[in-house]
């Protein structure tokens, strides 16, 4: 029988241990973040007229939102797609950005727990991922990036997609109310938060490319980042909203073309680089928005 030499080997940290933590670490700061930006907006003031009901889905939806970052989000992200707020049909049901139930519960996998906003508007019920109201312009969204990479992690490898303000704003008809439309005192002191919530989540995911989906997002990306002091590359990409003329004819081929100009196709692929160069390149980041929408 060979005798042991007693003495034991010393433990091997993995790369893959070293990645997977570095990975969590980074979902978890996201989401604190997150949580600071909802917490700095819970103490502004009620919102006047013409608003009658806030919702703010990273609160009574958190669960499957936190499934979504801890999934998505778990490494440097060279392109940002920011929307500019919630749909009601989308990230209102979902917690997810252009959340469109079925893409969001059968392709990206996402689960969890949705309760309901304070105060619930009768005509914009929260029915959570069960809803079978589809928002089309996360159908559109999420249905080319599919259709484009049939892997969300593949497309997640290098893409984010995030929004600028986490609420929902409805009048009392129940239409959806855009940021522009809030009385403009308490437009400026709620586009300044979400100005510096954006600033610190581009420099946390080491973003070099924002890409605006609408011209209201890319504008604000551009006044929030330059205020910041933040040098990356914003640009414009065509919104998917039905409300837009020009997105009911033909928007998958505008959208297609304008991620070619942008060279962002490369990404989607296995093995794809950003557009613009290596990691060692200039800083650039992608915002696309998501505008509230009447469907």
């Amino acid at each position: 029988m060979e005798e042991s030499t007693g003495s034991a080997e010393p433990p091997v940290t993995t790369t893959t241990t070293t990645v997977t933590a570095e990975a969590e670490g980074l979902a978890e700061r996201f989401l604190q973040l997150e949580q600071e930006h909802s917490a700095l907006l819970r103490e502004l003031p009620p919102f006047g007229a013409p608003v009658s009901h806030v919702y703010s889905p990273l609160d009574y939806a958190w669960e499957p939102h936190r499934d979504f970052v801890r999934r998505y989000c778990r490494g440097p992200k060279r392109v940002l797609f920011l929307g500019m707020n919630p749909g009601p049909f989308g990230m209102a049901q979902t917690g997810v950005p252009f959340g469109e139930t079925r893409h969001v519960r059968e392709w990206l996998g996402i689960s969890g727990e949705v309760g309901k906003p304070p105060s619930e508007h009768p005509k914009r019920p929260v029915l959570g991922l069960t809803c079978k109201r589809a928002e089309v312009s996360g159908t559109r969204f999420w249905g080319l990036v599919r259709t484009l990479c049939p892997d969300p992690h593949v497309f997640f490898r290098h893409c984010f997609v995030h929004n600028h303000c986490p609420l929902l704003f409805l009048a009392p008809s129940g239409r959806n109310l855009a940021p522009s439309e809030l009385p403009p005192a308490q437009r400026v002191q709620l586009m300044g938060l979400c100005d510096r919530a954006l600033a610190r989540a581009v420099g946390l995911l080491g973003v070099r490319m924002v890409v605006g989906v609408g011209r209201f997002a890319e504008q604000r990306a551009r006044r929030a980042l330059a205020a910041a002091g933040v040098t990356v590359r914003i640009e414009g990409f065509p919104h998917p909203s039905p409300r837009s003329a020009r997105a009911n004819k033909g928007w998958e081929e505008q959208a297609r073309a304008r991620l070619g100009e942008l060279g962002v196709l490369e990404l989607f692929r296995e093995g794809g680089d950003s557009p613009g160069g290596g990691r060692d390149g200039a800083g650039q980041a992608v915002v696309i928005k998501e505008e509230v929408e009447e469907d």
